[in-house]
């Protein structure tokens, strides 16, 4: 579908077994947010439960708050697969830089996914903070930035002008339409998270937008029909 690499974004089991065969789909993000609203109870079992059912990357995320408590987790989490890819945020839930525990994993050999990043200044602690001979990803939060007004791409060229070594891949997170996909191949990315619902609009690739348009105009007149609207 595209030269960068598309991530599902999803704690929904059923997404990423349907998903897992399909080879525009390289690997799997998820973080505890996802897994409330999919009830996850019980975070092992989901991970043992996923290992088994894909080879493709796995992110997971610690959900600790304390270097020391982050430590011991990634090394749990990491020892499920050697797919999985530790997410940990690049602070802390008070602003406290992870950047020192983010490199003790890192040293350790752990497959790290630093999220949360959003500015030039904090890819590039969370990059001179990786062991460049261990594959690990940054994952810039473009469609948060995007909410505040700021033109994501832009703050990501930057940050692919201040990685060197591609062994640290780059990614585009909390994607908010199929356009982002466009966005992140053209400022460089090496993947861009997705929802199963922005994935499914794929189908709409290239479409015409003149039948697009007579598509449209038969949905709000079929819909009014349902309402049985009168003036």
């Amino acid at each position: 579908m595209s030269k960068i690499q598309i991530y599902l974004d999803t704690a929904d089991i059923s997404q990423i077994i349907k998903t897992s065969k399909n080879n525009d789909i390289k690997g799997y993000t998820t973080n505890p947010s996802l897994m409330n609203k999919n009830k996850i109870k019980s975070y092992k079992k989901f991970i043992e439960y996923l290992c088994s059912k894909t080879n493709k990357p796995l992110s997971f995320e610690i959900f600790a708050d304390n270097d020391n408590e982050i430590y011991k987790q990634a090394l749990t989490l990491a020892k499920f697969s050697k797919n999985i890819f530790v997410k940990v945020p690049i602070v802390n839930s008070k602003g406290k830089s992870l950047c020192g525990v983010i490199k003790k994993l890192s040293n350790k050999k752990i497959k790290l996914n630093i999220t949360a990043v959003f500015t030039p200044k904090q890819f590039k602690e969370a990059y001179l903070s990786l062991d460049k001979k261990i594959p690990s990803i940054i994952s810039v939060f473009a469609g948060r930035i995007a909410d505040t007004g700021r033109d994501p791409e832009k703050i990501i060229e930057k940050c692919v002008r201040i990685r060197k070594n591609k062994k640290i891949k780059i990614l585009w997170a909390s994607t908010r339409e199929f356009f982002n996909i466009i966005q992140a191949q053209n400022s460089k990315c090496d993947i861009v998270t997705v929802t199963p619902e922005i994935y499914a609009k794929k189908f709409y690739k290239n479409y015409n937008l003149e039948k697009f348009s007579t598509q449209t105009s038969k949905m709000f007149y079929e819909d009014a029909k349902k309402l049985k609207l009168s003036i």
